[in-house]
């Protein structure tokens, strides 16, 4: 077709693409019936006239003309009745009664329902005309049968830059009647279908659409996250808006993915008409919004686990389809995955063993661990600006850097550039670079700055306690610091299951975990020595067992645990213990000089908020035990987040390290001077331990601390006793 005619065609679209979005706004305001059946009438007609001309451009002639007139005819005909019925029923009702009222519009879900419906034919029926109209063909790469033609269709530029148009005008035209919130997220949905990959069929678009609509989708987590941290409680209707287009969107991506492997799009073609479903549905009846409160999404912990799996769903084939648009030839080039065939044994074998290479090599990736950065490195930026001590936000600056650093620099693109013929350290059997411990005939070089990072690391964990990799290097704290990841940490006290793991004690539960998580790593290193010297032939999955246990543990087990949290509890690599780096840097902290300590004692014994133990991302509620004992806290799962500094009502607590025995070294007082206190209530007489509130001890009844009295006080030079014991 010509540029005149392609211009006229989107001329065109873009004017039923206004006219459905002020039609969508009045269905959102009809209050009548009358009004209701008119929008319904005329959203008909559009779809009538879009009809009989389809049924023309299918094969134009004269008799094809005069039957898209006849069902145009016949379809404006029909979508009058109910108009007529209605208009007819409101004249007599007002004879019969002429001081009442119009009638109001009763059955809202049925309209919706009808509104949402003809919405969605009009842009499937515009997609398949105006394709025909400018000279595309019927179907698509399903060919001319009805999956080929529907997925044709909404494929086409046509369905989705005019939806993206649609969706838009309707945000802007509603905006006065909806939260300012949630009108950004929908003008966000708009800018995702608008840079839809298959809509147009060039490399150039493909990757910038692909690289567009990831970006604005890792804004809109963003969004949701920091949107849950500010608000405890949502509306019924928006909290399972949230969770439904997390689950679109992760199904979206899967589509997308397949579309960019082999080619087939259903997928996503299915994706994208439930997305429209679901967004049209929400702004014809926007009064879900406002509707009843939903349970609180920390106490919810089912609702707030399917929100974390979506979420993660959508964040793995987003990192998959940015694999494949952005680096083809070194993620899931054709034949990567096992062939489905054979007896069902094999193809289940086949089945789980595609699934679980996949979820290690995207979450390894760079592009997906870019991402993540980005989205859950915000959150941290969120709270580094509520956090109130400099020393830990220097940390989480830190911690930023270090896996901008070590998580997507160094594996990712220093290391190719500077060794591109050498295997990704990932499928190296030493278990990655976060243990060097495996078989593999590595170079003297390598050696030595796998033993130096071992030293490096052991010398900082006596130093600084396992805070510098527990909380900074590692890629852990930067997913479980940020503000509404950080306050999950309820789930800790509220979980039947997490609550095992309270406390500074290591439980019989902790035990078991650390036990089968080292034996692991010694078998796995074992075997993969006898592997190489050829006494075994033993491998888990196809691979090597030990890179088995490294993508195992951290690029399956962490992101199936980190789903887990509302279950298991916040940081849970640490209070379970599971993670078999923390659990040696965790043996260095045992000698070494962290330890957290308060300023006066005798402000622990007034406390009545138990802050600190409320606060602690890894559970040790027996903090404000040992702080009236002792003055200090040492605990070998510590991690030093510094949560509990920031939540002090008093100020009262540091953190001793090296430092601090270096100024005791020195005559120097060991910590710098408090800040103002938070305000607090008047505390109760000394000597009375508080009951732990029920969100701190459990979800259930509260527990109440041991009483615990006062040291005796001592005396003093003059014989006078003084107060502080």
């Amino acid at each position: 077709m010509e540029l005149y005619g392609i211009l006229g065609l989107g001329a065109l679209a873009a004017l039923m693409a206004l006219t459905t979005a002020i039609l969508v706004k009045w269905a959102s305001e009809a209050e009548t019936a009358s009004a209701a059946a008119t929008i319904a009438f005329l959203l008909a007609m559009m779809a009538a006239m879009l009809g009989g001309a389809l049924v023309y451009l299918v094969a134009p002639s004269t008799t094809t003309l005069v039957a898209g007139l006849w069902v145009a005819g016949g379809v404006m005909s029909v979508s009058v009745f109910p108009l007529f019925y209605v208009v007819v029923r409101e004249i007599r009702r007002r004879l019969e009664s002429p001081e009442s009222g119009p009638g109001r519009l009763v059955r809202r879900g049925p309209f919706t329902a009808v509104v949402v419906a003809l919405v969605l034919a009009n842009e499937l029926l515009m997609g398949w005309t105006f394709s025909l109209a400018s000279g595309v063909g019927w179907g698509g790469p399903g060919g001319a049968g009805p999956v080929g033609i529907f997925v044709a269709a909404v494929d086409s530029p046509w369905f989705l830059f005019t939806m993206a148009a649609e969706m838009l005008f309707t945000a802007i035209f509603l905006r006065s009647r909806l939260p300012r919130a949630v009108t950004g997220l929908l003008l966000a949905q708009g800018a995702v279908m608008a840079f839809s990959p298959p809509a147009i069929a060039d490399g150039g678009w493909v990757l910038l659409s692909v690289v567009v609509s990831s970006a604005v989708m890792t804004g809109i987590v963003v969004f949701v996250m920091e949107y849950l941290y500010r608000h405890a409680q949502l509306a019924e209707g928006l909290a399972r808006y949230l969770w439904r287009l997390l689950a679109v969107y992760a199904g979206m991506m899967a589509g997308l993915f397949v579309w960019l492997y082999d080619g087939n799009a259903i997928g996503f073609a299915v994706a994208v008409v439930v997305e429209m479903v679901l967004y049209f549905d929400l702004v014809v009846s926007p009064a879900a919004l406002t509707g009843p409160l939903a349970r609180p999404w920390q106490l919810d912990r089912r609702w707030t686990t399917g929100l974390l799996a979506t979420i993660f769903l959508a964040e793995l084939f987003m990192g998959a389809v940015l694999d494949i648009a952005i680096s083809p030839a070194s993620y899931f080039a054709p034949g990567t995955f096992l062939p489905l065939a054979g007896s069902l044994s094999t193809v289940v074998e086949h089945a789980v063993s595609n699934g679980f290479w996949f979820v290690a090599t995207v979450t390894a990736s760079t592009w997906f661990l870019a991402m993540m950065g980005i989205e859950m490195g915000t959150l941290v930026v969120y709270k580094i600006r509520e956090t109130r001590h400099r020393e830990n936000q220097i940390r989480l600056g830190l911690m930023i850097g270090c896996y901008a650093a070590f998580a997507v620099f160094y594996p990712s693109v220093y290391f190719a550039a500077a060794f591109p013929n050498a295997p990704n350290p990932s499928q190296v059997p030493m278990l990655g670079w976060s243990m060097g411990i495996g078989s593999f005939p590595i170079a003297v070089g390598v050696f030595g700055a796998i033993a130096l990072t071992y030293l490096i690391t052991g010398v900082l964990s006596v130093l600084f306690g396992r805070r510098a990799i527990c909380s900074t290097f590692c890629t852990a704290p930067l997913m479980y610091q940020g503000t509404t990841f950080d306050r999950m940490k309820s789930f800790n006290r509220s979980s039947p299951f997490a609550r095992r793991y309270l406390s500074s004690r290591l439980s019989r539960a902790y035990g078991w975990t650390t036990a089968v998580t080292l034996a692991a790593l010694t078998t796995t290193s074992l075997v993969s020595y006898l592997n190489s010297l050829g006494w075994t032939r033993i491998d888990l999955l196809g691979s090597d067992p030990s890179v088995f246990l490294y993508a195992l543990s951290f690029s399956v087990l962490w992101y199936v645990m980190f789903i887990a949290v509302p279950y298991a509890g916040n940081y849970n690599c640490v209070t379970m213990g599971w993670c078999y780096t923390g659990t040696i840097a965790q043996a260095f902290q045992k000698i070494g000089f962290f330890k957290l300590k308060v300023r006066r004692r005798e402000l622990c014994w007034s406390c009545t908020t138990l802050d600190c133990a409320k606060e602690c991302p890894i559970g040790l509620v027996d903090m404000p035990g040992h702080f009236r004992q002792k003055g200090e806290f040492r605990s070998s799962k510590c991690c030093g987040v510094g949560d509990c500094i920031e939540r002090c009502p008093y100020d009262n607590i540091y953190i001793a390290d090296i430092r601090s025995t270096v100024r005791r070294w020195l005559g120097r007082p060991e910590a710098g001077p408090a800040r103002p206190p938070r305000p607090t209530s008047t505390p109760p007489a000394p000597g009375r331990s508080p009951a732990v509130p029920a969100s701190l001890a459990g979800a259930d009844t509260p527990v109440v601390l041991p009483v615990i009295r006062p040291p005796r006080a001592e005396s003093g030079a003059s014989g006078r006793t003084t107060a502080n014991g």
